[in-house]
């Protein structure tokens, strides 16, 4: 192929110096017609001749055809310089092939090193474009100089207008004139072909880059919130919520996965975001982009492992420390093993509040099974769609007894003091007798920051409690279902709220010669468990004869926990959840005497005699199953059948997390109701506080309940599906039932 292009290039090289040779011979000839006609006119004019004049201009004629045949000659060997020294490097590239077999060819190197320069230098495609755009101009315009009668600078400029726009050629006169302007034009096609390809690449890359979520955000007061998992959904609703009393917010979402697959997930949740942005960029959260204007970020624990979980978001949270002196706000970190929280919380210092998920659902599934619909209030509290907990400073209200501080809101419920003296540590339930100093904040649960107010004390009356009654702990029954990261820790939980005497059964595919050695690689003491003993049955959870093996209408509660070994997988550990629950109730149900079962169907209208839910409704009756979904779409299924007082373990976290987002104050309020220490929610019953049928109003209740040193914060009438929290109309009288219960907030028995 090189002999070949070599010898066309000769050929056409003869032929445009052959054409050239003839016209100069043309042009000599005119010129010797001129210089003989110069000649003879002054002879006709009888007139002396000028020789030297003469002689003179024939000599400056061929000069400059000298020269204007050199620098056609020039520029035809600046042409042939490339397919030379290609040619040199292909035989050098041979030699040395065939010298050393293992030496890199020359032509090799040369690709090599021009790939390099082109990758490394992010301007040298242009630069390159350019050069070889100067390059063809010049060598454009000495081709010209050497076949008109123009001068260099016209050549030049010439040359130009033909690279620049390939019609002008057309105008060209004479053979030599025509194949130069030709070869320019084509020249200048090719260039701008190639500017045009880097422009598109350019304007491409770009919009690519957009459209992959590769721009810089440029937001201020935002919520970042770094990585993916199946809790987006949740935080991003609970968030838009809490924007929307300010007209929406900005909320960015930083995860390795497409910004388009993204925003379609997104676009496809069905809420209504209440004017929030959700801006979505794609990248890993370990390279930080601009963080310093956002005012909380949130750090996701990723599905699947959750030792590779939480090692993942302690190099993001060591990441983040790097810049923290900059940072603005505040890093909430979602962990999936409570072991790894020491560890985060000594990288992230100050700057870092922790929520572990597994930790939280397993205290919270505890306090649900020991009192049943906690669990619908922890959502109220925890969401922002109800009422939730705020904390805010009140001048007027400094001098006041904390007594009095419980009947200043009408529109919120005192819960606790942030005292100022203690470097703001928050104090729930506090005595009576505390007097607010100046720069303590009062913790309310309110609807919402801008709805709540103090007021002039109203005129309460104050009354005794009809009793002086304690709760009675007896010894209970318990089953955990499942087996979990978490159990010693939920055991050494529920071994602080039960009563002495109390068994805990656990019922899972683990064998039993190795649970005890994991709950002792997890710290489970077993010598300082004082209230429960421990009875182990080994089975599957979703065969029914293995848990037809147990005394299933025995159990004060049961507890279906998802399983360690399918707890990766959120559907296939709830389809497991589910039919486990299906079973145990239609067991309970068989189980149940003639009696109990008639009665039942008396006083239960919502579903047909003989109905499989409404047997499976008579055995809740009975005892209490706490289910743990962990896929929000199953809540429907539970709530339908009203057989599970179920745990929604993904949405309470996201609504854990939002508040923290919100305000990380709220993190040590929820850590102590969580905890097996200090004060919890809890469910009374009203009969504690009053008297059947008494009359009496929201705040006399208030004070009474002082007199056990609990907060009444909400309550259920007797007939009604869901507690109502922060009641309105607090002043105002009615009758209460004996079978009314209230939410309390009170000191852990």
């Amino acid at each position: 192929m090189a002999v070949s292009i070599a010898l066309a290039v000769t050929c056409f090289t003869s032929l445009l110096h052959k054409n050239f040779s003839l016209q100069s011979q043309v042009t000599d000839l005119q010129d010797r017609l001129v210089i003989a006609n110069t000649r003879l006119k002054p002879c006709l004019l009888d007139g002396p001749l000028d020789i030297g004049d003469s002689v003179s201009d024939n000599t400056s004629h061929i000069s400059n055809r000298s020269l204007k045949n050199s620098a056609l000659f020039f520029s035809l060997a600046i042409l042939s310089i490339p397919l030379i020294f290609l040619r040199y490097v292909d035989c050098v590239s041979r030699l040395r092939r065939s010298a050393d077999s293992e030496e890199v060819s020359l032509n090799k190197q040369l690709a090599y090193r021009v790939d390099v320069f082109l990758s490394v230098y992010p301007y040298s495609k242009p630069l390159v474009l350019l050069l070889a755009t100067f390059l063809l101009i010049c060598v454009g315009g000495l081709a010209l100089f050497g076949v008109t009668d123009d001068s260099f600078a016209d050549c030049l400029w010439l040359s130009w207008t033909y690279v620049a726009d390939s019609g002008n050629h057309a105008n060209s006169v004479g053979v030599g004139p025509k194949l130069v302007s030709v070869s320019i034009s084509f020249g200048g096609m090719l260039i701008f072909a190639m500017m045009l390809g880097l422009v598109s690449d350019a304007i491409s890359e770009k919009f690519d880059s957009l459209r992959k979520g590769r721009s810089e955000v440029i937001e201020k007061d935002h919520t970042l919130i770094l990585g993916w998992s199946d809790k987006l959904g949740s935080l991003l609703n609970q968030l838009a919520i809490a924007n929307e009393s300010l007209g929406g917010g900005n909320v960015v979402v930083m995860a390795e996965r497409d910004k388009e697959e993204m925003e379609s997930d997104i676009a496809k949740m069905e809420f209504d975001f209440k004017g929030t942005s959700v801006i979505c960029r794609s990248g890993s959260p370990l390279i930080l982009a601009d963080l310093k204007k956002a005012r909380a970020i949130v750090v996701l624990a990723e599905d699947g492992n959750a030792d590779q979980s939480d090692a993942r978001a302690l190099r993001t949270v060591l990441s983040l420390s790097g810049v923290k002196e900059g940072l603005r706000g505040h890093i909430v970190v979602e962990l999936s093993d409570l072991d790894n929280e020491v560890l985060v919380k000594l990288v992230g210092g100050d700057l870092v509040e922790t929520v572990v998920a597994h930790d939280v659902i397993g205290r919270l599934m505890i306090q649900c099974a020991r009192q049943p619909g906690l669990a619908q209030i922890w959502e109220d509290i925890l969401g922002f769609e109800n009422c939730e907990f705020y904390i805010k400073r009140w001048p007027q209200l400094d001098g006041l007894l904390f007594e009095e501080v419980l009947i200043s809101f009408p529109d919120a419920i005192p819960c606790g003091v942030k005292v100022a003296a203690y470097g703001g540590k928050i104090i729930l339930n506090p005595d009576d007798s505390y007097v607010l100093q100046e720069g303590d904040e009062i913790l309310v649960i309110a609807e919402d920051d801008d709805t709540y107010a103090p007021t002039t004390l109203p005129m309460v009356k104050r009354s005794y409690l009809p009793k002086d009654f304690v709760v009675p702990k007896s010894p209970e029954r318990i089953l955990f279902c499942g087996w979990r990261r978490d159990m010693e820790d939920m055991i050494m939980v529920l071994d602080a709220f039960l009563a002495p005497g109390s068994e805990l059964w656990m019922f899972n595919d683990v064998p039993e010669n190795e649970r005890d050695k994991k709950l002792a690689d997890g710290g489970l003491d077993f010598s300082r468990l004082e209230n429960i003993t421990l009875v182990n049955r080994e089975g599957n959870a979703v065969i029914r004869r293995h848990l037809e093996s147990l005394p299933l209408e025995s159990f004060n509660s049961i507890l279906i926990l998802a399983d360690e070994s399918v707890e990766d997988s959120a559907i296939q550990a709830d389809s497991r959840s589910l039919a486990t629950l299906l079973l145990i109730r239609d067991i309970q149900a068989k189980r149940l005497p003639y009696e109990v079962t008639m009665v039942s169907q008396v006083h239960r209208g919502s579903f047909s005699q003989g109905s499989w839910i409404g047997e499976m409704q008579q055995a809740s009756d009975k005892s209490v199953i706490i289910s743990e979904i962990l896929d929000p779409r199953t809540k429907n299924l539970l709530s339908m059948s009203k057989i599970s007082d179920y745990v929604l373990s993904n949405e309470l976290v996201s609504m854990a997390l939002a508040m923290v987002a919100e305000d990380r104050q709220i993190n040590d309020v929820l850590e102590e109701l969580f905890a097996e220490e200090g004060n919890e929610m809890q469910i009374r019953p009203a009969d504690l506080y009053l008297r059947e049928e008494e009359e009496m109003n929201f705040y006399e209740i208030i004070l009474r309940a002082r007199q056990r040193k609990e907060i009444v914060i909400g309550y259920r009438l007797e007939n009604a599906e869901r507690a109502i929290m922060n009641p309105p109309n607090k002043d105002t009288r009615r009758k209460w039932s004996s079978k009314d219960v209230f939410v309390v907030i009170a000191e852990k028995e």
